[in-house]
């Protein structure tokens, strides 16, 4: 079993002054590492408009690379503007992933977009960056990862890793909607495609992550780092239907793998979970795994799916 010790909430958005764009939720963490910083890539939200519609955005935050607790920048306006008119990402960019591509920074995010039957659909697309990971321009008005007949709708929570010069981009597909209470919750499942330019890409069409908790366990963010001679996921899962409270929501689990195809789920070994009170006693979700100066970090979020903040946590011993 890992042990994670938490440090705390790092960045809470209702802090924040001056942009009417970032009024909650900073979901979905992601960094990037600067020689005396560390930027933690997120998605928030304006407060909803008048229908009670919310759209999301992406931005950054600069953490001090000593002290992870002193933030020293908080970016101006969104990493990436939201599509036009019929767009898939006219309504949101959540979640993202960078990565360095040689010079340059790139993003692969989720763009949303409204439906009538259901809230919401969503399809992967990918930007680059040409100064620094400030702002970003994207591929192109499309998504490169979109709908097929056995992904039939939304595909979201890309997360981009690089091994032995292959891109790796793991994601999550809907396998079915269905409906509780009067209102259509979905249900998705962990996938992953590769890539040797990082814009072409190659699915392999398996859920890769087996079911725990019930047949329609909703499972998301699944990140992957390389330690020991394995490779190793955290990922998120929570239940089908009332999962907007502690009962039911949000857990952090984990899986191994020799081969990034074939893993072998063991949430037992997590190390993490809801704390007694506080701002993650309801739930933790979208873990991001990152190394910083010999340290291995976990950043992640808490109640209401991060809409009062990220917390960080660090690996007491090693990824074995």
């Amino acid at each position: 079993m890992f042990k994670w010790k938490k440090l705390g909430k790092v960045f809470t958005p209702q802090d924040v002054k001056g942009r009417c764009w970032l009024k909650e939720f900073a979901q979905a963490p992601a960094t990037l590492v600067f020689e005396d910083f560390v930027r933690v890539y997120f998605s928030c939200r304006p407060q909803v408009d008048l229908n009670g519609q919310y759209v999301s955005y992406s931005a950054y935050v600069d953490l001090d690379r000593a002290d992870l607790f002193k933030v020293r920048y908080v970016a101006e306006h969104p990493i990436l503007n939201l599509g036009g008119l019929g767009e898939f990402d006219e309504f949101g960019t959540y979640p993202v992933s960078v990565v360095r591509n040689g010079d340059q920074v790139r993003v692969y995010y989720a763009g949303w977009t409204r439906c009538e039957s259901v809230p919401f659909n969503v399809a992967i697309g990918m930007a680059d960056s040409f100064d620094g990971g400030k702002t970003f321009t994207k591929l192109g008005n499309g998504p490169i990862l979109s709908y097929s007949p056995d992904e039939p709708f939304i595909l979201s929570g890309p997360k981009i890793r690089i091994f032995d010069n292959t891109w790796y981009l793991w994601y999550i597909a809907g396998r079915k909607w269905k409906m509780v209470s009067s209102r259509a919750e979905p249900v998705y499942k962990i996938r992953m495609a590769s890539s040797k330019d990082g814009i072409h890409w190659n699915k392999i069409n398996k859920d890769l992550i087996v079911s725990r908790i019930e047949e329609d366990e909703a499972q998301a963010s699944p990140d992957v780092i390389y330690a020991n001679g394995k490779y190793h996921m955290f990922f998120c899962y929570r239940y089908s239907s009332n999962y907007r409270g502690n009962e039911n929501g949000y857990r952090i689990g984990y899986a191994s793998s020799n081969n990034l195809i074939d893993w072998v789920r063991d949430d037992s070994k997590a190390g993490i979970d809801v704390s007694k009170n506080g701002w993650d006693a309801e739930m933790i979700s979208y873990p991001h795994v990152f190394e910083l100066d010999g340290l291995i970090y976990l950043a992640y979020l808490g109640n209401q799916v991060g809409k009062y903040g990220f917390g960080l946590a660090v690996l007491e011993g090693i990824l074995e």
